[in-house]
């Protein structure tokens, strides 16, 4: 099965911050994929930076629902330095 991509620069700009966008994605494109046995790729390109709630919104039910396992259903691509320290922080309380 080909995995979901989700561009997300293409829905929030280069400014990943609406955390109702972000809610808007995970339980109508995210969980629904997962639920199906798909996989979901969330590509950072053209996203400058983001919020923490952003993130959070975007992806910490996964990762608590489904602990570390999630990471073998999600794939994060294109996350420059802010970004990517973001998904980590959110990534490492979601699972605790």
């Amino acid at each position: 099965m080909t995995p979901l991509t989700i561009r997300i620069s293409d829905i929030t700009g280069d400014f990943a911050e609406n955390k109702d966008k972000a809610r808007a994605l995970r339980e109508k494109q995210v969980l629904p994929t997962l639920a199906n046995g798909g996989h979901v790729v969330l590509d950072f390109a053209d996203v400058d930076s983001t919020t923490q709630s952003f993130v959070h919104a975007l992806i910490s039910k996964v990762f608590q629902d489904r602990g570390e396992k999630a990471f073998d259903l999600i794939e994060f691509k294109n996350c420059n330095g802010p970004v990517k320290s973001l998904v980590s922080t959110v990534v490492n309380y979601s699972l605790d």
